[in-house]
């Protein structure tokens, strides 16, 4: 699907680009994801400025800006998959904690192929990179990859709306509810995650076993396939599966004392976001370096370290000799987080610089070059 996007993506947004300009409409900068690098180029050639929005950590946009800009830099080798690696801002990351696509044995995939046209080439044709995170959570990191790249955290972007609480929640606000504060185990594990019915299982009788209230998400067809009728029956209507909720008025909710969950860095920015302390049970991706994270740094949570360990790792975030400090934790970046997106804040400061930058670059264009990139956007052949 990527090498089709890529064989056809260009002219699309080349022919988009011609006809807003033709309707007396246009674009003043392109946004891009980093899994589209051709934009780049189009962008260029209209003589349009390009940002790429970072969705995931600075922490993991700074290992792959590392990794594929410093050939030098000391990273996992075919002939020694172990290193440890080291870059200003971050603590040393062990070789398994690392995203897959500096991994040796995923690094060549089309994926890491994607990132590398991206990233390689960032200094020189990216004017802005967006990141979804905020100054207070991150700020070493962004200072230290300020001096290569201009890094703007714009975060936590988070989803204003997510229904109005009717039909599309499956009932699961109304029953959160009926449930005693801070009681609730809340356990989703993404939409692209593909987990196997020993870990499902296990998951299941971990919840069971914890006595709590829990919220399970899990797919209709993970569910069909991986989890028998009977795995969670004893629990009642202690626990409910449900195949979508929206999930950040779940977390939101003053009945979750716990979230057990992927690491995706949307997850872990809604979860901190929301001040929910975290067990973190990573899988693929960016996931091994959010945990790392989210322990060690955020210090919010601890890391799941087998499917059986559970309920431990349940009882020691939600009642363990460090739970009040796991929470007080959350709290504090609950509030960092809404300070830096409040009016005057730093990722509201840093939104209005941007589209304020892009002012700027169109007033300062001369008529000339407007009138020229709308000639070579008339050429383009969209055929």
């Amino acid at each position: 699907m990527l090498r089709h996007v890529a064989d056809v993506g260009p002219s699309a947004l080349s022919g988009l680009l011609r006809r807003q300009a033709d309707a007396g409409r246009p674009v003043a900068c392109v946004v891009n994801n980093p899994f589209v690098p051709w934009a780049l180029d189009v962008a260029a050639a209209a003589g349009i400025p390009c940002a790429m929005l970072w969705i995931q950590s600075c922490a993991v946009l700074s290992l792959y800006y590392h990794f594929y800009n410093f050939p030098e830099a000391c990273f996992p080798s075919e002939a020694d998959p172990g290193t440890p690696v080291a870059v200003p801002g971050l603590p040393t990351v062990a070789a398994d904690e690392l995203p897959l696509m500096v991994r040796p044995e995923y690094a060549k995939n089309l994926w890491g192929q994607m990132l590398r046209a991206q990233l390689g080439e960032i200094r020189k044709k990216v004017t802005w990179v967006l990141v979804n995170t905020f100054e207070g959570l991150e700020r070493p990191v962004l200072e230290a990859l300020r001096s290569h790249t201009p890094v703007t955290p714009v975060g936590p972007l988070l989803a204003d709306h997510e229904g109005d609480g009717g039909d599309d929640d499956d009932g699961c606000m109304a029953w959160l509810d009926a449930q005693p504060p801070g009681s609730v185990v809340y356990v989703a594990f993404g939409s692209l995650v593909n987990i196997g019915r020993g870990e499902m299982l296990a998951v299941a009788e971990g919840l069971a076993s914890t006595g709590r209230p829990f919220l399970w998400v899990v797919r209709d067809d993970s569910r069909r396939l991986l989890l028998p009728e009977d795995a969670l029956a004893a629990c009642g209507d202690r626990g409910r599966v449900v195949a979508w909720c929206p999930q950040g008025r779940v977390l939101r909710h003053g009945a979750v004392g716990c979230f057990v969950t992927h690491c995706g860095w949307n997850s872990v920015a809604e979860a901190l976001a929301a001040g929910v302390p975290m067990v973190a049970y990573p899988w693929w991706s960016d996931q091994f370096t959010n945990a790392k994270l989210l322990v060690e740094e955020y210090r919010v949570g601890v890391q799941l370290p087998a499917p059986g360990a559970l309920r431990a790792c349940v009882d020691e975030v939600m009642d363990g000799p460090r739970a009040a400090a796991f929470r007080m934790r959350a709290l504090a970046w609950k509030d960092e987080a809404a300070d830096a997106v409040a009016d005057g804040g730093s990722s509201d400061r840093n939104l209005l610089a941007f589209v304020e930058e892009i002012r700027r670059f169109h007033e300062t264009r001369s008529e000339g070059s407007v009138i020229n990139s709308i000639k070579h956007l008339n050429s383009i052949d969209v055929r």
